[in-house]
């Protein structure tokens, strides 16, 4: 009667070495693909020049302290295909628009941005409606609106607003 003797299978330092680098080769091709992917898809970059942006913010903040004290409210609709946009002033009335623009711009991707010029309804005349209106569907999901409505004033009544669109439809 023979008996078989099997010796178990020896853990070695090679074997410990094709594990570490077999570990480290995962974790570099992960960061490299990562850092690769996110370099394609976002440059960074928020303004042109700190510097003058810094200088630019009291300006900016007058014009939206002055903005606010008109009372005004927009109204912007989002549906069947179409933007709407319409300003009211403090006491619900509509203020005549002698045009407005609005920005779509993707929070992370600014490849998706979009610009598109409202012409005033057909409904009636701006002046007597205040709604412009453009043929228009973005893409699902967040999106931040920049809206500005010329009224005649210095400078354009701006409104800034994040919002989530779903099924070509404003939430």
């Amino acid at each position: 009667m023979s008996t078989d003797t099997h010796k178990p299978r020896e853990f070695t330092g090679r074997h410990m070495l094709i594990v570490i680098v077999s570990f480290f080769a995962v974790v570099i091709g992960v960061n490299v693909t990562m850092a690769t992917l996110a370099r394609k898809s976002w440059t960074g970059l928020v303004v042109e020049n700190t510097y003058v942006a810094s200088q630019q913010f009291n300006e900016e903040a007058r014009k939206g302290r002055a903005q606010a004290a008109l009372g005004w409210k927009g109204k912007l609709t989002i549906a069947s295909g179409e933007v709407r946009y319409s300003v009211a002033d403090a006491e619900g009335k509509p203020v005549p628009l002698h045009g407005v623009r609005v920005l779509f711009r993707h929070p992370a991707y600014e490849a998706e941005d979009k610009a598109v010029t409202l012409a005033a309804s057909s409904s009636g005349s701006p002046a007597n409606t205040g709604e412009f209106i453009a043929r228009h569907t973005p893409k699902d999901g967040v999106w931040i609106v920049e809206i500005d409505a010329d009224a005649g004033l210095t400078s354009p009544f701006r409104d800034v607003r994040r919002v989530i669109i779903s099924n070509g439809a404003l939430q």
